[in-house]
């Protein structure tokens, strides 16, 4: 088969590495509630919620990617700085009112038994909202002042500085450093405090969550530089290289016997954690270029693609099936086995979701000129 073209193969790598996503959010939110405490004891079960490691960084980072080629593409247009950073903090805004709304749809679904604070509660969706718009900020700030053969390396260099600094701002932020008088429903954004007076694990704060948005912007516009154009294969071998080595760094640096910070929770804000998953991340995207340009991926149908072309719908819905009053299972009271024929059936009909979404797609616009000449044929 026929290398894929650059474009083609650009879309298929973000769309599978979005797919590979969902299903590993599927099978963490699957077992996380329908496993009972007996099974919840197992290795199998730790082993699933370290995958569930990995999905909101991954999410964050393709959108920090995604966003890098949006940008890329109005800043070769010469259109103002001015004009990018409101096109692309508007899109931000988009998505944070999705995880908004999503909150209410919750709240309302669960009416009767949520508590009311729920509402306000910091998903992934609004971080990943609030982390697009404060990338359009960064990315202003640079464009208005660095517009030359220069302005990639500033602005690689400032995404990559910013993600560094939210990393190792995190733990100061989420003990001594933290913003206390806030009202707990805006410091949630910044540690994940929620209501409960300390920060919590099922929050998705600024700190350190943005971080991962902030590695992709960097990556993106890597992946739109000349470097990467003539050699593309080579590029992206580099970028999975770099992340085995912060990889093995990471290692190193958590092995020290002097740590920098007083309080170490290395699961939530160790910076060492950062640059592990930065630098899975880096190898998984290799993987998936090598995956969506040599291997089986674009041999026909692929439905981790699929899933990842519709991530955001699957996500939305998945959810009442897995957590809300619509579960498919008990919570709490089934076997490893009876969980994993239950992942399978939500996995499927996401599946099938997704494919009526994407066939479905714009399909409205495409019958308007048929309804309006419906009249005549009729006359």
């Amino acid at each position: 088969m026929p290398a894929p073209g650059p474009a083609k193969s650009r879309l298929a790598y973000i769309d599978w590495m979005r797919g590979l996503a969902c299903l590993l959010m599927f099978q963490t939110h699957a077992y996380d509630s329908w496993l009972s405490p007996q099974a919840r004891q197992s290795r199998f079960f730790m082993y699933s919620q370290l995958g569930g490691t990995f999905p909101a960084p991954l999410f964050l980072f393709l959108a920090g990617i995604s966003f890098a080629l949006v940008t890329e593409k109005l800043w070769r247009k010469d259109v103002p700085a001015g004009q990018i950073a409101r096109t692309t903090i508007l899109r931000g805004g988009e998505i944070f009112a999705y995880g908004l709304l999503f909150r209410v749809q919750e709240y309302v679904i669960s009416w009767g038994w949520a508590p009311g604070s729920d509402l306000l509660r910091v998903d992934v969706l609004n971080t990943i909202g609030l982390s697009m718009m404060l990338l359009g900020i960064v990315c202003w700030l640079v464009l208005a002042v660095q517009r030359g053969p220069r302005t990639r390396l500033a602005l690689v260099l400032t995404a990559t500085g910013t993600a560094l600094l939210i990393s190792l701002a995190t733990p100061p932020v989420w003990t001594t450093w933290r913003p206390t008088w806030l009202p707990w429903p805006i410091e949630s954004y910044v540690d994940g405090v929620h209501n409960l007076g300390v920060p919590q694990a099922g929050i998705f704060p600024i700190f350190p969550w943005t971080g991962f948005a902030f590695a992709g912007l960097a990556v993106g516009f890597i992946l739109q530089s000349e470097w990467k154009r003539t050699q593309e294969a080579k590029a992206f071998l580099s970028l999975g290289l770099a992340g085995g080595v912060l990889i093995v760094f990471s290692r190193w640096l958590y092995a020290q016997p002097h740590q920098l910070y007083a309080v170490d929770d290395y699961w939530h804000t160790s910076p060492s954690f950062f640059l592990i998953r930065v630098g899975m991340l880096l190898v998984i995207l290799t993987a998936s270029y090598a995956w969506c340009r040599w291997g089986a991926a674009q041999w026909g149908f692929s439905p981790v693609i699929l899933l990842g072309q519709a991530s955001l719908l699957v996500y939305w819905v998945h959810i009442e099936f897995v957590y809300g009053r619509a579960s498919i299972l008990p919570k709490h009271r089934m076997g490893v086995g009876a969980a994993t024929a239950g992942l399978l059936v939500i996995s499927l009909a996401m599946l099938a979701l997704a494919y009526a979404r994407t066939r479905t797609k714009g399909r409205g616009v495409e019958l308007m000129p048929w309804l309006h000449r419906a009249p005549a044929r009729a006359s």
